[in-house]
């Protein structure tokens, strides 16, 4: 499976923090208890599931122009 083919390092932050889902699929009905189930691994859904990933995505684009200002240009 997947984690069998991820890198050590992340493998074991996985383990150790469990899997948090986000987008519109993670408000799937049981979709938390499936993965949980198969995996092992403790699954969590963002609070704000829809929204969170265009917010991060926001974030690191105004970090990378804080520090390569005109990257974008």
């Amino acid at each position: 499976g997947v984690l069998e083919r991820t890198p050590p390092e992340l493998a074991s932050d996985i383990a150790d923090r469990g899997i948090v889902l986000t987008g519109g699929g993670s408000l799937l009905q049981g979709l938390e208890q499936l993965i949980e189930s198969k995996t092992g691994i403790s699954v969590v859904t963002a609070d704000d599931a829809l929204t969170c990933v265009a917010i991060g995505t926001g974030k690191y684009v105004e970090y990378l122009a804080s520090i390569k200002p005109n990257h974008f240009l």
